[in-house]
């Protein structure tokens, strides 16, 4: 579990590409500081496992799932990446509930500044824009962002000037593909609301209103 608040920025070392599944070393240092083989950190988002580390780097494996559902396919060397180690019991918690499972991308349709903040329309999967509300909160490429416009196909973000200095999202541009999740407690209510339809609706059928005196 992560909050969306990234620790760092780290930048591709090497890439070894099997056709679609990727090995990523990663340079980093403020996330290598407690590194434990296992471990759980969110690279733009999405949550993987630790396979080696050593002082100045970390190592991942990337399965093709992972590979064709998120943006890390386009990761190239140099490359930078959000950071985020997985959120310790005792810890602040200043971003919201991120699982770390992509639910699609995005693409930036349209960016502009306005005073000392940047908005950023995203143009979302429509499967993915019921999820979303005026002031809810959404994971962009690991980073917990609030919600200030939702149309038919896109949603409005902005970021601060620390935002922008700190996570890879200051360098991106119209065109870029970003990683979306979706808030976790927002999908687990439309996950129920729906089931809880799809219940109601088995029920009320022809021979229901009939045996209760409405045919």
């Amino acid at each position: 579990m992560f909050t969306g608040i990234v620790e760092e920025m780290g930048t591709i070392k090497s890439i070894k590409s099997k056709t679609e599944a990727l090995e990523l070393s990663i340079g980093a240092q403020e996330i290598l500081s407690d590194m434990q083989l296992g471990d759980s950190i969110s690279i733009n988002g999405v949550c993987l496992t630790v396979t080696s580390y050593s002082d100045q780097s970390v190592e991942f494996d990337i399965m093709p799932e992972t590979f064709r559902a998120t943006n890390l396919h386009e990761l190239k060397e140099g490359s930078p990446v959000n950071l985020e180690r997985a959120m310790a019991a005792g810890g602040r918690f200043g971003g919201h509930l991120v699982s770390g499972h992509i639910d699609g991308t995005g693409e930036i349709i349209a960016k502009r500044r306005e005073s000392n903040a940047v908005y950023y329309e995203i143009e979302l999967p429509k499967e993915l824009i019921h999820y979303f509300v005026y002031k809810g909160s959404i994971t962009v490429d690991g980073t917990s962002l609030t919600v200030f416009g939702v149309d038919e196909d896109r949603v409005t973000i902005s970021l601060i000037p620390h935002t922008m200095e700190h996570t890879v999202l200051g360098n991106k541009e119209a065109g870029d593909v970003v990683n979306i999740e979706c808030d976790m407690i927002g999908k687990y209510v439309a996950h129920f609301l729906g089931k809880d339809q799809e219940s109601s609706q088995s029920r009320l059928t022809k021979d229901f209103l009939s045996e209760n005196g409405f045919a």
